[in-house]
């Protein structure tokens, strides 16, 4: 079953049991992989879904530090529910030691020695872990730290 036909199914199991919230993320989440699929005239596969459900994540991510800023809890509440929904379609998260794991390997593969070889060992790394949800971030921390 594919990523919109697993939201399909479960915006209309949502409708039945009358879960606004969930029915409306799933309606934004459902609307942003169509646009996408218009927009680029191709059939949507899953992992460009995955992508752009990583993007709205994100989205969720900031709104909800910027509502919690403004003393808005309501609203990052909301924004936080929608993110753990969406999070459900994502793979499962690579641990820590997964990317420690493939952090050195990417280093070992590469043979780099130093920061100036950064973006080398990301994208090694990144390979490693491809079919995970991996946080950017904490990995370019690993590989800055192992590199220096």
């Amino acid at each position: 079953m594919s990523l919109l036909d697993r939201i399909q199914a479960d915006l209309i199991s949502a409708m039945k049991a009358k879960q606004e919230a969930r029915l409306s993320a799933l309606r934004m989440v459902k609307a942003a992989l169509q646009k996408h699929a218009i927009d680029s005239m191709k059939p949507l596969d899953d992992l460009t879904g995955q992508q752009i459900l990583k993007s709205l994540v994100k989205q969720r991510i900031d709104a909800s530090e910027a509502f919690r800023n403004a003393g808005r809890i309501e609203m990052a509440e909301k924004e936080e529910a929608e993110r753990v929904l969406i999070e459900t379609y994502l793979p499962a998260a690579a641990t820590e030691a997964d990317m420690d794991e493939a952090v050195a390997a990417a280093v070992a593969e590469t043979g780099a020695t130093g920061a100036s070889q950064m973006g080398v060992v990301m994208k090694a790394a990144q390979a490693k872990l491809a079919g995970r949800n991996v946080d950017g971030k904490m990995l370019s921390a690993k590989v800055r730290a192992k590199l220096q």
